[in-house]
């Protein structure tokens, strides 16, 4: 079998889960969304935490098809590809906090946005560090996991004060430079829970490679799903000393995405390559053909929109208020962040028309 060919599944689960993402991150109020829309306040699981550690499983996938080339190259041209897409990615991600790099004064001058309280650690970040890191040690899973709880338990407790990565985060990186959101300095893309993150990179890299080895037939599907519903089960197990949170990224929340993941995958490589049902997928391949890219436009432009204002409302807000709060706020929330992601398919879709595909 051609290990390089394209596989539409996987294709479509890396476009639900930006569709996704771009919804649950820009809710047109924050206040009034619906439960499923937030991430769990602490231990637990919502629909919304499934959705970065599934970027970084997708992540895996897309390794599983480039490695095939990295295969034919020596060390040094593979190390060279590895680390400057790391460096790439990561540098986006910096930059997407410290971005649009002015504000103003309290002299309402406009001066330039201190470098001293900028988050270092964010999602593209840690995407970067998954896949660098993911790339390096693919057989080294199991101990990353195990490795992380004992430290977890070793060096703090499972409070979002006193655990071991908020301290190590601290120290490393400063209050200043942390997510300042949840009350306290609290970095949820912390430098210690990194580590077991890239365990879900390397999983999605060995789903990438068993579709890809063993083709799209009844028995991959049945392998997957007991795959999926082992993980998923260990995970509930694990659950009872290790609590699934994925604000801590634990070694169970891992298994819990990953089972989930393998699930759903599942479950579109019966509908899409079994019954051969694709009318539905082409919104999604959109989205899969220029992820980051996508990503960052989306992230970019609800930044511009908080930072460009009318009076004394920031657009967003402006937007959100006059359009949708008077559809109900539930409501109207959740229409504004349907809005906005598709918007971000309407770029996509131009550029997938014009034959415009953004790599790093």
């Amino acid at each position: 079998m051609d290990q390089t060919k394209r596989h539409l599944a996987l294709d479509v689960l890396r476009g639900i889960t930006v569709t996704l993402m771009i919804v649950v991150n820009t809710p047109g109020n924050g206040a009034t969304t619906f439960a499923p829309l937030h991430h769990a306040s602490w231990h637990g699981f919502t629909p919304t935490d499934w959705v970065f550690p599934t970027f970084m499983f997708v992540v895996g996938n897309a390794m599983s098809f480039s490695f095939v080339k990295y295969e034919l190259m020596g060390n040094g041209p593979f190390l060279k590809k590895v680390f400057k897409r790391t460096l790439l990615i990561f540098l986006l991600g910096y930059l997407l906090y410290w971005f649009p790099f002015v504000e103003r004064n309290d002299a309402h001058q406009w001066v330039m946005a201190p470098l001293a309280n900028t988050r270092i650690m964010g999602v593209l970040q840690r995407i970067a560090l998954g896949y660098c890191f993911g790339s390096l040690v693919l057989h080294y899973c199991i101990v990353a996991l195990l490795g992380y709880w004992l430290l977890m338990v070793a060096f703090g407790d499972l409070t979002m004060a006193g655990n071991a990565g908020s301290k190590l985060d601290i120290l490393i990186l400063g209050n200043n430079h942390l997510y300042q959101e949840e009350g306290i300095p609290f970095e949820p893309e912390g430098i210690l829970s990194t580590l077991p993150s890239i365990v879900n990179v390397i999983l999605g890299y060995f789903a990438g490679r068993f579709i890809q080895q063993k083709g799209n037939t009844y028995e991959t599907i049945a392998k997957l799903m007991i795959a999926g519903a082992l993980m998923a089960f260990t995970a509930y197990c694990w659950d009872l000393v290790f609590p699934i949170n994925k604000k801590l990224w634990t070694s169970s929340f891992v298994l819990y995405t990953v089972g989930l993941d393998l699930l759903i995958l599942a479950i579109l490589l019966y509908v899409i390559e079994i019954l051969n049902y694709r009318r539905w997928t082409y919104f999604f391949e959109v989205f899969g053909k220029n992820t980051l890219f996508i990503y960052l436009v989306s992230e970019y432009g609800v930044i511009l929109l908080y930072f460009f204002h009318s009076g004394d409302k920031s657009w967003y807000k402006g937007i959100y208020q006059s359009i949708f709060e008077p559809l109900g706020g539930y409501i109207g929330s959740l229409l504004f962040a349907i809005s906005w992601m598709l918007f971000c398919w309407l770029v996509g879709f131009i550029m997938d028309k014009r034959k415009i595909y953004i790599k790093v």
